[in-house]
């Protein structure tokens, strides 16, 4: 993605759409973090329905412990404070799972709650896995591939 330093909103969801052309029902976005922020926003902006969506650690609030400079506070706000289209998320993708930790830093684990209310996704808790970032010692995640080849069958 652009700018991984200062993540913007308008120039996430442009460089995914300008970078997947024309999705459909064989197309399927895989996650993390702030990205899934950008999937989401990606899809409520699209009139094509995509075969799933896997988020890994996402988030629409976060905790205190993710804002280490009045920086970090300023990149975050745009993305919790715009709204996000969820009925049409909804209408844009057959299915979604949501991958949290019990022990994430960044992100409540009340979090998942709101993924399931708002998108009806399905939910996993990994144990004590963090941010699922390589700081945590996690490089490699096999339950997004289980996901993956489940929802396209």
């Amino acid at each position: 993605m652009p700018d991984p330093s200062y993540p913007q909103i308008e120039t996430w969801v442009s460089f995914l759409s300008d970078s997947v052309g024309t999705a459909d029902k064989d197309t399927y976005f895989v996650g993390g973090s702030i990205g899934c922020q950008t999937i989401l926003r990606y899809l409520e902006g699209v009139d094509a329905k995509v075969g799933g969506i896997v988020l890994v650690a996402g988030w629409f609030d976060l905790l205190p412990a993710a804002y280490t400079t009045e920086e970090d506070r300023e990149i975050a706000k745009p993305w919790i404070e715009t709204s996000i289209d969820f009925k049409k998320v909804k209408s844009n993708v057959k299915s979604i799972v949501s991958i949290f930790s019990d022990n994430d830093p960044f992100v409540d684990l009340k979090e998942a709650e709101r993924f399931k209310k708002n998108l009806g996704a399905k939910i996993i808790v990994e144990k004590g896995k963090g941010h699922f970032a390589p700081e945590d010692n996690i490089n490699e995640l096999p339950v997004v591939l289980e996901e993956l080849l489940k929802m396209s069958k």
